[in-house]
């Protein structure tokens, strides 16, 4: 029950590859009662394990107000042809935003808090949400989705806005 520091792009632990979940106990609990703090304190809609410097696979959603969504291990298994753009950024780099294309429609098999094996298929939105955090806890930060030219455009921004 702690809100945790944010990693800020460009930390070295934004790229790092998330080990597995293998124990399902009270620490994992606190870990996800941490991100669920931090990412209402950032404010966000998600956050990963990693973005609190912890490479676990687990992410939080709250995509409506009061309801909190945990995915632990997750993996998408399939997703639609159909694409649509969102914009997106990040608790790791506040403020900063741009549109991202991504499948519209994806299923995704992941544990819960109690190690259970769930299986989802999420649409619009929350197909977006789980794809940018499966992206981060692939070491994968969304900024790497843009076009370079985008993307330079941003660092360069975002490096200014740090350094004035």
């Amino acid at each position: 029950m702690a809100i945790r520091p944010i990693l800020p792009y460009p930390h070295a632990g934004l790229s790092g590859i998330c080990a597995p979940v293998t124990v399902f106990d009270d620490h994992l609990r606190e870990l996800v009662t941490d991100l669920i703090d931090t990412m209402r304190a950032a404010p966000g809609v998600g956050i990963t394990a990693a973005h609190i410097g912890v490479l676990q696979r687990v992410f939080v959603l709250e995509l409506t107000p009061g309801t909190i969504l945990t995915y632990i291990n997750p993996e998408i298994t399939s997703h639609s042809p159909q694409t649509m753009r969102h914009v997106e950024g990040s608790v790791s780099m506040p403020g900063f935003t741009d549109e991202v294309e991504r499948p519209s429609t994806v299923e995704v098999r992941f544990q819960d808090i109690t190690g259970a094996e769930q299986t989802e298929t999420a649409e619009g939105f929350h197909a977006i949400c789980i794809q940018h955090e499966i992206d981060q806890l692939d070491g994968i930060f969304w900024l790497k989705r843009l076009s370079r030219l985008k993307r330079d455009r941003l660092v360069k921004k975002w490096e200014k806005s740090r350094n004035p």
